[in-house]
């Protein structure tokens, strides 16, 4: 199993509409808002590290409000 940890930035006005967004997505296990360089922090979980790609293409890149992201991702024991 593979743990991505998203580091998240968002438009100024948009960050409560996006963390409503994660919130709601089934592959998001938790999300907070942070203070510094990004605005959120979001942790998912998959099968392997192509599976956590996917998850932020596909579900939170594709987020209207998000304007970048950066993952760290390893493998859980």
């Amino acid at each position: 199993m593979v743990v991505g940890f998203i580091l998240i930035k968002t438009r100024a006005d948009q960050g409560e509409k996006v963390m409503e967004k994660l919130n709601s997505a089934p592959e998001v296990k938790e999300a907070h808002f942070l203070f510094g360089e990004y605005d959120i922090i979001a942790k998912v979980v998959a099968r392997d590290f192509n599976g956590v790609s996917r998850i932020v293409l596909d579900k939170i890149r594709s987020i209207d409000g998000v304007v970048h992201t950066e993952t760290l991702a390893g493998i859980a024991f």
